[in-house]
């Protein structure tokens, strides 16, 4: 067998676990956006349908995972070959945590709804959406720069991901003066603060994706790294 043929099974078979990466990122994304609209709705059904994508999105890691270590048995990649696999190890950790947070804001939905809370009660549910918009829109732009290894665009992740952590410190400030001035919210309050502590974290897999995608391209491990630093990489 010829090494051409070779290289082109193994560009074929990279571009197949790169597709199901991306196939991966646009169903927690969409798990994430099903999760808030659960709680803006007050929809336990809803709940139960993200948490229900939850058991696929842990399969597609496992089965991805599988065939990674296939590949690299086989095909024994060096160089960037070698980074890219590393890095979609690294992205499908991450995108089945953002299913986690998903989860667990699905699960706070139910509880919520179980404990009698009323969707009347005077609660920022919409700075929620807000901040869950926030950090779809930076997921949806890794899974981009990612499917173009654009480290143009990965770094745009890392520049906008203080907004988020912004946000959350607005709305925890926020859900302070709710439990201040109303008793009743108290309960649910707290349980909203895990909420928007999740949404953060959709965010922090965000910035884990765009830094794993400047590892591929340019060979430099930027995690925990200043931003100037990371921009002189990306140059």
């Amino acid at each position: 067998m010829s090494d051409k043929h070779l290289s082109t099974q193994f560009d074929a078979e990279l571009s197949g676990i790169s597709a199901r990466v991306l196939e991966m990122g646009g169903l927690v994304e969409s798990q994430v956006a099903q999760a808030i609209e659960a709680l803006t709705q007050f929809s336990g059904e809803t709940a139960t349908q993200v948490l229900r994508q939850e058991e696929r999105v842990n399969q597609m890691e496992v089965e991805i995972d599988r065939d990674l270590s296939g590949i690299i048995a086989r095909r024994q990649p060096t160089a960037r070959d070698l980074r890219l696999l590393i890095a979609v190890s690294k992205s499908i950790a991450n995108l089945e945590r953002v299913g986690d947070e998903a989860a667990r804001i699905a699960r706070t939905v139910q509880r919520l709804i179980n404990t009698g809370v009323s969707s009347r009660l005077r609660l920022p549910v919409a700075d929620l959406s807000f901040e869950s918009e926030l950090a779809t829109a930076q997921l949806r732009k890794a899974l981009d720069a990612f499917a173009r290894l654009d480290t143009a665009r990965a770094l745009e992740v890392l520049k906008q991901d203080d907004q988020i952590d912004q946000e959350f410190d607005g709305l925890l400030r926020k859900l302070i003066t709710y439990m201040m001035e109303d008793p009743r919210t108290i309960s649910a309050s707290i349980d909203l603060v895990f909420v928007a502590k999740a949404i953060e974290r959709v965010g922090d897999h965000a910035k884990n994706l765009a830094e794993a995608i400047i590892y591929v391209v340019k060979g430099t491990d930027v995690r925990h790294t200043s931003l100037k630093n990371v921009e002189s990489a990306v140059k």
